[in-house]
């Protein structure tokens, strides 16, 4: 089985291979125009991750001191003085100690307190890249390399890992990371990772009490769909989807809309919160309605008055509220469909 899985995988990287050489010239051949090879500028210019083993760190140093005076510059207006603010985000320093320091593991992390970047964080790897990408928020990637160490040494002196004076760079970046308060708390699960691992879903199948019936929950208001111009023309022809022509009204672009089941009015409508299919709740049970009213021809049109309106008196004290707000079609629906057995 083992030569099998080898050989199998050797196959499809030889086909990966085989795809990204060739990528480039089936791409042209079916959209000419469209597509260059990338320089190694701009390749370069996005090359810019940093793994957990620092593989990508580019050589420099910044003090603690200097990152103070970066931070108060750029830092500050978001995050406060010493990374306390929650006014516009999450606090980045607090909730760690010196026991934490020491084991890896953060224990307030087992009770329900507010979370800080300090506390969540297992790789120093993570904190450079992206206060490296996304920092400051106005102004990305405008740190030069020595702010981002100085910036970086700043927030883990917040955070006691590193002392006042310390100064910190690619050569010990690595020790440093010995001393993160969290740096053992990632569980890495084989599943994800081995063909052969226990997976990390162990759910069980579930096909039961699918939605039959979908609507659209949300959609473009018609005062808004030319904001921006015609989204149609704005959208890249390449790949399955389109964007909708926004110079037409919306009703051109929806699809027909299907009218909800009278099992999806019962939902909608909360009619559960007081009716059970079988026994009384705070109401009387579906099946108990239907046999009442079983073979009434007048019953229909009295119900539905009653889903209407609301009202008291027929199966005991607790009200029926008013349901002025449904359609008298779906009410009828719904009704029919109580005294036929609520099938």
């Amino acid at each position: 089985m083992s030569r099998f899985t080898s050989a199998l995988l050797a196959v499809c990287q030889a086909l990966a291979a085989g795809w990204i050489a060739h990528a480039p010239l089936s791409a042209a051949a079916s959209y000419p125009g469209i597509g260059r090879p990338a320089t190694p500028a701009e390749i370069a210019a996005w090359d810019i991750d940093v793994r957990p083993d620092f593989k990508g760190l580019p050589p420099g140093s910044g003090s603690v001191l200097k990152g103070q005076d970066v931070w108060e510059a750029k830092c500050a207006t978001c995050h406060g003085t010493f990374g306390e603010s929650n006014e516009v985000f999450s606090p980045l320093a607090g909730g760690t100690t010196t026991e934490d320091i020491r084991t890896g593991r953060v224990r307030a992390l087992q009770e329900p307190v507010a979370r800080t970047t300090l506390m969540k964080v297992s790789s120093i790897s993570t904190l450079w890249d992206y206060i490296n990408r996304a920092m400051p928020w106005n102004a990305p990637k405008s740190l030069s390399v020595e702010e981002v160490y100085a910036t970086l040494a700043y927030l883990l002196h917040l955070g006691d890992i590193v002392p006042a004076d310390f100064v910190l760079s690619d050569r010990n970046i690595a020790q440093v990371q010995e001393r993160l308060p969290n740096r053992n708390g990632k569980v890495r699960y084989d599943g994800l990772w081995k063909l052969r691992g226990k997976g990390d879903v162990q759910n069980v199948a579930c096909m039961k009490e699918c939605p039959i019936e979908v609507g659209l929950s949300s959609f473009l208001p018609d005062h808004a769909r030319d904001s921006h111009g015609n989204l149609a023309d704005q959208y890249r022809t390449v790949g399955p989807a389109r964007a909708v022509n926004t110079t037409r009204a919306a009703a051109a672009d929806l699809p027909a809309r299907t009218p909800p089941g009278p099992a999806a009015l019962f939902k909608q409508h909360q009619c559960g919160s007081c009716h059970q299919p079988d026994k009384a709740f705070i109401g009387p049970s579906l099946a108990d309605i239907a046999a009442r009213y079983r073979g009434d021809a007048g019953a229909a049109a009295r119900l539905a008055l009653k889903v209407k309106n609301g009202g008291s008196g027929s199966w005991g004290a607790v009200p029926m509220p008013s349901h002025a707000s449904m359609a008298d079609s779906d009410i009828t629906l719904l009704v029919q469909w109580i005294l036929g057995g609520a099938k």
